[in-house]
């Protein structure tokens, strides 16, 4: 293997993202460090699809510390948005906009379609990659649902107050952290993601 160490950096600085990551990869044979450690680490996220931004972010956080390093790329995909705001989720409403003012600009270019469709799906990569800039695993997960037509509950992060998963009543923010870590775009991967981290702890 690549890093000897069996320290597994986590290639995020939003919190929320470290405590969902830290208690689905919990026991899978490594220990775990957020980017918190470390001084800021700037990360492009310039592909095009999740996958080639998660493996982009996992190999510089990887290189900068010298630790195997996991890292993310997810995104909202709405029906009647043509999959907007896609890859560019984080950065929908520019580059220093907050969680409340992306929420509201979907909603708002929503509103403008008057279409009825609120289908929508959350899609999560998450890859793994070594100091070397070797890709050691890469997986998807997907999750849908429909968007609500104003915020609801208090958890979660990001686009959660808006979403509603396919089968339940409640939003991602008003959903128990149990449930959300067992059905959500980010969960399914990093469900995967534990299996292959175990396969060779």
């Amino acid at each position: 293997m690549p890093c000897n160490s069996r320290l597994l950096l986590l290639g995020t600085y939003n919190q929320g993202k470290v405590r969902e990551i830290t208690s689905i990869l919990a026991n899978c044979g490594w220990s775990l460090a957020s980017l918190n450690k470390f001084p800021s680490i700037d990360a492009d996220e310039s592909g095009n699809t999740y996958s080639a931004n998660a493996i982009a972010k996992a190999r510089v956080y990887s290189s900068s510390t010298g630790l195997l390093a996991l890292a993310d790329d997810s995104g909202l995909e709405v029906a009647a948005l043509a999959g907007s705001p896609g890859v560019f989720s984080a950065r929908y409403a520019g580059e220093n906009a907050s969680d409340a003012d992306r929420r509201q600009l979907l909603l708002s270019e929503l509103a403008k379609t008057r279409d009825q469709d609120r289908r929508a799906r959350f899609v999560s990569s998450v890859a793994i990659a070594d100091k070397d800039g070797y890709v050691l695993n890469v997986v998807e997960g997907i999750c849908e649902g429909t968007i609500t037509v104003a915020p609801r509950g208090t958890g979660g992060f990001g686009y959660d107050p808006l979403f509603v998963p396919d089968g339940y009543d409640q939003t991602f923010a008003e959903l128990s952290e149990e449930i959300k870590n067992r059905i959500s775009h980010r969960a399914k991967a990093l469900i995967q993601t534990r299996q292959f981290l175990v396969s060779i702890s």
